[in-house]
């Protein structure tokens, strides 16, 4: 039913002004638009709305993620730009934190300001 719908991604914060910093400048995704509610983004084609809220508890696992060429390449220009990536107990992780999936996959994990899981995967196999 909606698989011809396009798709709004949604990410809370508890602070505008640094959700824009963070998405903006540092993830490098162009601002469309900003209201008192909402920052809005354009996430390659599919509109991201970073949305205000009183207080939040970050989900357990990832919320949003970006399939990259050459993820080194890529978590070191966000390393260069102040993100951390997270290492994992139990999990394989390179000098990068980056982890190869069973399937063959390269992924890694870091925090939006609000400790909300992102995180970058390079497909073994891109389609």
């Amino acid at each position: 039913m909606l698989g011809s719908a396009a798709l709004v991604a949604f990410a809370p914060t508890t602070d505008l002004d640094r959700a824009q910093a963070f998405y903006g400048d540092v993830l490098g995704l162009p601002l469309v638009d900003r209201d008192a509610f909402a920052c809005r983004f354009d996430a390659n084609g599919t509109p991201l709305r970073v949305s205000l809220v009183d207080a939040l508890t970050p989900a357990p696992g990832t919320a949003l993620g970006w399939v990259v060429q050459d993820i080194h390449a890529t978590v070191r220009a966000l390393v260069d730009r102040g993100v951390t990536f997270a290492g994992y107990d139990g999990m394989e992780q390179d000098d990068d934190a980056v982890w190869t999936a069973p399937s063959g996959d390269f992924v890694g994990w870091f925090h939006d300001p609000d400790g909300t899981t992102l995180s970058l995967t390079q497909e073994a196999h891109p389609a």
